[in-house]
């Protein structure tokens, strides 16, 4: 084969490429196929008092369509509160402290021994401190555990992803504003905040799950009526598995809509974080 038909073969291949949504969409059909056959096949006994503990795809759906989307969205809007609220208390002192290591560089090692704590200690002790702690919510409105929890979970990823890209500044830049007097401070405003924006943004990317998913665990301690916590408790007892497999999909759907959403936020704010160009 000539140097001129290999470069030709891998351009067509390069051609027949699929896009990346395309692959996706591909992906998530393949994973829904494998799941229905398992389902209707292997695991169709599994589960306690002969009840489908792994429903198929048409049954999950027709529980849904049964349920109403009231239902759902009355849940998850409680949710959603709850993960948001963490989400900007969790970010925001994150995104504070790791601004004020730059400015006060002895700082350092408090916060990221802070930041290491929140990590390490475990979710359940820490859950059951707080129901002693915070009040519990009138019927239908959010809970503070799982704002507090929500919070826990991305303020170790925000404060790592901060601190690595605001030491991600070119020292050439830096020094010059520190020849004409400029402050720590001015550097923070000038040049590291540009510098780190991709990482910044990259975390707070990831804090979008990581937010949803402490709320949900919040729930479980916080001894609220409405949330996607109870209503997993509350389907689990009834032995209802696809409204299990519903609440659990839909969370993952919620989820990845957010994540989606904060990679076009950063697409826009930071295009050359992405490759991209304005």
């Amino acid at each position: 084969m000539t140097t001129d038909q290999a470069m030709g073969r891998g351009g067509a291949l390069r051609a027949m490429r699929l896009p990346a949504w395309a692959t996706g969409i591909l992906g998530a059909i393949g994973i829904v196929l494998v799941w229905w056959v398992l389902a209707a096949t292997v695991f169709s006994n599994v589960g306690p008092g002969g009840v489908q503990a792994i429903p198929t795809p048409p049954q999950v759906v027709e529980e849904f369509v049964q349920t109403g989307w009231a239902y759902y969205a009355r849940n998850f809007s409680v949710t959603i509160t709850e993960a948001g609220t963490g989400y900007l208390w969790g970010n925001g002192l994150a995104l504070v402290l790791a601004g004020l290591v730059l400015v006060v560089p002895s700082l350092e090692g408090v916060v990221m021994q802070l930041a290491i704590i929140t990590y390490c200690i475990p979710i359940v002790a820490i859950g059951m401190l707080l129901v002693v702690i915070i009040p519990v919510p009138k019927p239908g409105e959010p809970s503070g555990t799982a704002s507090f929890l929500a919070a826990l979970a991305v303020f170790f990823t925000t404060v790592v992803g901060a601190l690595l890209g605001l030491k991600a500044a070119d020292r050439a830049s830096l020094d010059v504003v520190a020849v004409y007097g400029g402050s720590r401070f001015t550097q923070l405003r000038k040049i590291r905040l540009i510098a780190a924006l991709p990482s910044i943004l990259n975390a707070l990317q990831i804090a979008v799950p990581a937010a949803f998913l402490g709320a949900v665990l919040g729930e479980f301690f916080g001894k609220v009526e409405l949330g996607v916590g109870p209503a997993m408790i509350a389907a689990q007892q009834a032995l209802d598995a696809p409204r299990v497999w519903g609440l659990a999909l839909v969370s993952g759907a919620v989820a990845l809509i957010g994540y989606a959403l904060l990679g076009i936020i950063a697409r826009s704010v930071a295009p050359w974080s992405k490759g991209a160009r304005r």
